[in-house]
This record gives structure tokens, C-alpha cells and sequence, in this order.
């Protein structure tokens, strides 16, 4: 019955209604657009997608976003009007990246709320080492897959014999 409630909660949202194909591009734009993929992927294993199924898909179309992010950047054409529109967010994340390692807010960038959204961007624009940028961010977003996959997917099982 909870989980009847749930599914028709969830069920219409905008990524959710097209299944894998729906988390792929959730994961995509997550990357440079404040979209959280934690209510698709959550979705999706209620519905009995499998976990590793889940795990693949987000983590390849958040890859690919961050580097669609990392060439909106690079290119710069397509940032001026982002980067006139939010140079606190810019240089506060600038300020972060050299303050603890670009490396480093890569990794975690995408558990950072906002900020995190704009740093692969960032990183384009200064034109940070593609093979740098490229270990961080494919790392950071592998294990951000992994631990709301695994959390996803045990915290529902949990909820799900609770509620019952």
C-alpha cells in the first residue's frame, strides 16, 4: 500500500517515467544543472530495476555530463552569460579548488550542493588537465553512484519490511 503511494508519487516526475533512459539523462544534466538524481535512482529500485543496472547507467550519464560541463566551459562561448550571471558562485569555487586541490574538489564536487554543479565548468573555463579532471571526476562520480545505489537500495528494502 506504501509503496503503491510512493510509486504514484514519484511515478510522473520528469526523469523518472522513462526508466533507464530517464536516469541516463537525469545523470547527464545533474552534472551541470542543480537536478538530484537521488529520487530517480531511489524510483527505479523501487520499481525492481536492478541495482547494478542502476549503478551502470547513472554513473555513464554522469560522466558523460561532466564532461559536456568541462567543454561548456572549455568552449567558453556558451558560459559568458553564466559567468555574468553568478561570479560569486565562480570565484567562491575558484577559491575553494585552490584552497584544498583542484583534484581534490573535483572528486567531491559532486556531493556539493549548487557550488558542485559548477566546478567541471570551472575546470573547462581555466582549462584544467583533461587527464586530471578526467581521474577526479570519473572517480568522484563512480563513487557517488555506488553509495546512493547501495544506500537507495537498502534503506527502501529497510522501509519497505518496516512498513509492512
Amino acid at each position: 500500500m506504501i509503496g503503491n503511494v510512493i510509486h504514484e508519487i514519484f511515478s510522473d516526475a520528469l526523469f523518472i517515467k522513462y526508466g533507464l533512459i530517464g536516469l541516463f539523462f537525469n545523470g547527464v544534466f545533474s552534472s551541470f544543472i542543480p537536478i538530484p538524481t537521488e529520487v530517480t535512482t531511489s524510483t527505479l529500485l523501487l520499481g525492481g530495476v536492478k541495482p547494478i543496472d542502476v549503478f551502470l547507467v547513472l554513473t555513464i550519464g554522469s560522466i558523460i555530463g561532466g564532461y559536456i560541463a568541462y567543454y561548456l566551459g572549455y568552449n567558453g562561448r556558451l558560459i559568458g552569460k553564466f559567468r555574468k550571471s553568478a561570479p560569486k558562485y565562480e570565484q567562491k569555487s575558484v577559491s575553494i579548488m585552490t584552497k584544498y586541490g583542484w583534484s581534490t574538489v573535483i572528486f567531491l564536487s559532486p556531493w556539493i550542493p549548487i557550488i558542485g554543479d559548477i566546478v567541471s565548468i570551472i575546470a573547462g573555463t581555466k582549462k584544467y588537465n583533461i587527464i586530471k579532471y578526467s581521474i577526479a571526476m570519473t572517480t568522484g562520480k563512480a563513487v557517488k553512484s555506488i553509495a546512493i545505489v547501495f544506500f537507495s537500495a537498502h534503506f527502501l528494502h529497510w522501509l519497505l519490511h518496516v512498513l509492512h
